[in-house]
């Protein structure tokens, strides 16, 4: 990397304390500290409450605590409509809202990212170009290709993809071009130039998966890459 840093949007941050990891009081002031400690710009944000608790209290939360905070973004959580929890306009809301992207938690929140109940929460996000993010461990890799291929306008985003998935990853991102890499965790050696080399930056989208991952894990995954400048730019705006 040169000498000039690379403006880096963190697609993978939350607000709020975490009810089992000593990770700090999850308020703006302490994410807006992270962000200025390793050198991030901005972040795109979604609610411990929401994924933990209550997602429309949470989802809430959120656009009051980011709504005098340039730097940050709001980030959703989404619930299938089976059981109407979020309403029938809750996609028309998150834009309304200025919503940047919509979170899943399906493995939590007990339902099938690929069922019914889910198919039309994701066609509304696909229609809103609204990114879904959703780690690793919350849905299985057939799912995501399954629900890649029944919304191929719908871009996911999959986090928290460890070390020892690259085989299941090469697969779905070969034959599913709307299904993009997080760098949370990914911790592969030379995993994230492999992937580079193989599907181009414009397949990786940067974040930390903070505060219950230390920032400084993905900035200097990046930051320290054998990538070339352009490269680690691209990955560091991102889809989003």
């Amino acid at each position: 990397m040169a000498e000039t840093r690379p403006s880096l949007l963190d697609a993978d941050a939350m607000l709020g304390r975490h009810p089992r990891r000593d990770v700090g009081g999850g308020t703006v002031r302490e994410l807006l500290a992270a962000l200025d400690r390793v050198g991030i710009a901005e972040a795109v944000v979604a609610g411990m409450t929401a994924w933990l608790h209550d997602p429309r209290l949470g989802n809430a939360q959120v656009l009051d605590l980011v709504a005098d905070q340039p730097r940050l973004h709001p980030c959703w959580v989404m619930l299938p409509g089976g059981c109407d929890e979020l309403g029938p306009g809750f996609v028309q809301e998150a834009v309304a809202g200025g919503v940047r992207a919509v979170r899943a938690f399906p493995r939590d929140h007990g339902y099938r990212l690929d069922g019914v109940e889910a198919a039309e929460v994701l066609r509304a996000l696909a229609r809103a170009r609204l990114p879904l993010l959703v780690d690793a461990p919350q849905a299985d890799w057939a799912s995501i290709e399954s629900i890649a291929a029944a919304h191929p306008e719908l871009r996911i985003v999959v986090g928290s993809a460890g070390y020892r998935m690259l085989r299941q990853i090469a697969g779905v991102l070969d034959r599913r071009p709307n299904v993009y890499l997080g760098t949370a965790d990914l911790s592969s050696h030379c995993g994230l130039e492999w992937l580079v080399a193989r599907y181009g930056a414009g397949r990786i989208v940067f974040g930390t998966g903070q505060p219950y991952r230390d920032p400084a894990e993905a900035v200097t995954r990046l930051l320290w890459s054998e990538l070339g400048d352009p490269d680690v730019a691209a990955i560091g705006r991102g889809i989003l």
